[in-house]
């Protein structure tokens, strides 16, 4: 390999988008905007960068080795490349909104991955979703789930599952344990890979804090996932304490008004923990064409270390991922015209244009090559008039 073919090879994991999905990619992120804007959403843009302190406030260590870091020349400070745009988001709600009411916010752009996280996944993933803050009820949650199912429908995604938990649920049965921060995670990553040897060794230590009663309901966690039977089987076995009763109705009011149109089936998996800390309560994947496509929930925590500690809910979801499960779109069909200055050409091409038309003009010499776009129609000149007709192929 010559040695200067390293200077145009990319990152692993990096990837260039080329025109058709870059194409695909475009048209849907419109879409998801478009739908978002329907609900009320208004659209806000965080910077890519920030300092990292105010980009990692409160989100806990698996955000933070996620996230890219390096020094601004100008301040010496370290700055960190957003690997999410939640907390960005909650930090414009808190400091420069400032709405005392409900605020409902999406946005779309780019975020960076230390490292993928998931196999064959990009670590640029372009990140999109929707946020509403200043609603503690239900309905915020319900409206982010019925949101994100819309524009996944729009995008032409079928098979549509969502899959539900509620971190209160393992919160409350935790409550009052002893163990450090890095035993709490070895417990959550535990429940989430249905990982029962490892869990019985963390919770049987006698210095955990954690009660009889409640080191059952931890066990019996790996055992409830699957349809709405679960929620009855939990309320049997999982101990009687408020925050676990709530959250099992929350989860019973959602899936009941997820699943009235018919079309999305709902299940659960009341150990899934998975995702970055500051998920507060309900919490959802949502499933179509074979593929976890987007993930969200309830993070009332979120903008409390800026200051404003305020009820919030949302989704997201990486569009590049989603275009790689979608089937490509066809090629958009075009008007192909000549290269000339003959009179009415330039006024009869900007008049398509201005309709909302693709008209590609056929540079001298290159008349045989191959367009990037469907030409199915040409612009030609008949009886002094410029006049669209069908394109007449070539034998």
């Amino acid at each position: 390999m010559p040695a200067w073919s390293s200077s145009w090879q990319l990152p692993d994991q990096i990837a260039d988008v080329l025109p058709s999905e870059a194409r695909h990619i475009e048209e849907l992120r419109r879409l998801l905007l478009d739908t978002a804007r329907s609900y009320g959403y208004e659209l806000v843009m965080p910077p890519l960068m920030e300092h990292l302190e105010s980009l990692l406030t409160g989100t806990g260590e698996a955000l933070g080795l996620q996230t890219f870091k390096l020094v601004d020349q100008l301040s010496g400070r370290t700055l960190g490349l957003r690997a999410d745009t939640t907390p960005q988001v909650a930090r414009i709600d808190a400091h420069l909104l400032n709405r005392s009411g409900v605020a409902r916010l999406c946005y779309c752009g780019p975020v960076l991955h230390t490292r993928a996280d998931r196999p064959h996944a990009t670590r640029e993933p372009l990140q999109f979703g929707a946020e509403i803050y200043g609603h503690a009820g239900l309905e915020a949650d319900l409206e982010a789930q019925m949101l994100a199912l819309e524009g996944l429908r729009a995008s032409g995604v079928t098979g549509l599952a969502v899959d539900m938990a509620d971190v209160r649920i393992v919160n409350s049965l935790l409550a009052g344990a002893t163990l450090d921060a890095a035993s709490l995670a070895r417990i959550h990553a535990a429940l989430a890979a249905k990982d029962a040897s490892e869990l019985d060794g963390l919770i049987a230590e006698p210095k955990s804090g954690i009660s009889a009663a409640a080191c059952a309901g931890l066990k019996a966690l790996l055992q409830l996932y699957g349809d709405a039977g679960v929620l009855a089987e939990a309320e049997k076995v999982l101990p009687p304490l408020p925050g676990v009763r709530e959250a099992l109705q929350n989860l019973k009011w959602l899936a009941s008004r997820t699943a009235a149109g018919g079309d999305v089936k709902v299940s659960f998996d009341l150990a899934d923990l998975r995702g970055y800390a500051y998920y507060s309560g309900t919490r959802f994947a949502i499933y179509g064409q074979g593929a976890e496509l987007a993930r969200g929930g309830r993070y009332d925590e979120v903008g409390a270390v800026f200051g404003r500690n305020r009820p919030a809910a949302g989704f997201s979801l990486d569009l590049k991922e989603l275009v790689s499960v979608l089937p490509p779109r066809p090629l958009k069909a075009a008007i192909r015209a000549s290269w000339g200055e003959a009179e009415g050409l330039s006024a009869a091409i900007a008049r398509l244009r201005a309709s909302g038309e693709t008209v590609a003009c056929v540079l001298p010499g290159h008349e045989h090559e191959v367009n990037e776009f469907d030409c199915d129609r040409e612009l030609a000149h008949v009886a002094g008039q410029w006049v669209v007709q069908p394109l007449k192929k070539a034998a």
